[in-house]
């Protein structure tokens, strides 16, 4: 069967290829067709920039030719013998490339409700990401909140942190249009500038106390001795971006004397009894009842075959975009 695959030739270097695979299903696997799937802006960016230091989690995973993307709604196409809680003709979010055609097994799949819209399902797996985010910060009832990058990660975040109870959410970011999509609601200050400039503004509103929590989900190597600088002491720094030149990043100057907390956390993590179907679900059960919206967040649709523009958007004016899709029902059979 043939198919057609977004791939990241070498560095710098975006190509659409078309190619064969054997479409012969296991029993426990499902044959698809790609309807909509997202970049992940930040991750795939650095994949393609192709900069990393030598025994980091970025320079064992990315080797070229790399196919990127991991955020999928496709439709089921045929299912193997032995699948029984997906059926053809569903339609399913999976972890997969940017890919026209493909096969998977089935215990991988999520299946969407008839409710939840494929441009929404596609942010499952951001979802979960930022899930772990926040529970790992561990929130207590009115506690003070800051977020440093306001990307497709940021967003998310401020949204599951307004859930989560927070008293105030500082919500920051250089760039005034992705300040713009940030939830405009009691308890949420949207701030353009960056984490350095807003030390002085959060100073000031909180009197002096500064934040219980802040996430830096920028993956810039310097902001991390900004975000210390912006909580109180016994305070907790959670590290949601994960930066591809750690042998450059700071700590900043008053960690051991605030006594500051830095805690990591990366997407293939489950914590405390939540595992990923169950972050899926919820987040689905969020955008079901209106509680979570990711329709505002997406900005540019692409056809596939358009992928190299799509990117070279993203690399030269990143802040115009936030949620980028590839729309797959755009190519016919013959592509």
């Amino acid at each position: 069967m043939e198919t057609v695959s977004i791939v990241f030739a070498e560095k710098q270097k975006v190509e659409v290829r078309k190619h064969s695979f054997d479409a012969n299903l296991g029993p426990t696997e499902i044959l698809c067709a790609a309807i909509r799937s997202l970049i992940s802006t930040g991750t795939e960016l650095q994949c393609l920039r192709g900069v990393f230091d030598p025994d980091t989690n970025w320079s064992s995973w990315v080797q070229y030719p790399f196919h990127p993307g991991y955020s999928m709604v496709a439709e089921v196409l045929e299912v193997g013998t032995a699948v029984q809680q997906i059926q053809k003709g569903d339609r399913v979010f999976v972890e997969n490339a940017h890919t026209q055609f493909f096969k998977t097994e089935a215990e991988h799949a999520v299946l969407l409700p008839k409710e939840v819209s494929a441009e929404q399902g596609v942010w499952i797996n951001l979802s979960k990401t930022t899930q772990l985010g926040v529970r790992r910060a561990e929130l207590f009832l009115g506690e003070t909140v800051g977020v440093i990058g306001l990307g497709l990660l940021g967003q998310l975040v401020t949204q599951y942190l307004y859930l989560s109870g927070a008293k105030e959410i500082y919500a920051m970011d250089p760039a005034e249009s992705r300040v713009q999509l940030v939830w405009d609601k009691p308890g949420i200050h949207r701030l353009a500038m960056d984490a350095g400039k807003a030390k002085e503004q959060i100073a000031e509103q909180t009197k002096g106390k500064m934040l219980d929590v802040v996430f830096d989900i920028t993956g810039h190597p310097a902001v991390l001795a900004q975000a210390t600088q912006l909580v109180k002491p016994l305070g907790r720094v959670i590290l949601l971006g994960d930066t591809a030149t750690p042998s450059v990043q700071g700590m900043g100057r008053n960690v051991v004397s605030n006594s500051v907390s830095i805690l990591g956390i990366h997407a293939q993590m489950n914590y405390k009894g939540w595992h990923h179907p169950e972050m899926a679900d919820l987040f689905l059960h969020y955008i079901l009842q209106g509680r979570m919206d990711v329709n505002p967040l997406i900005t540019h649709r692409f056809s596939p075959l358009e992928a190299l523009q799509a990117y070279e958007l993203l690399v030269n004016n990143r802040s115009s975009a936030m949620g980028v899709l590839f729309d797959w029902t755009q190519l016919g059979e013959g592509s």
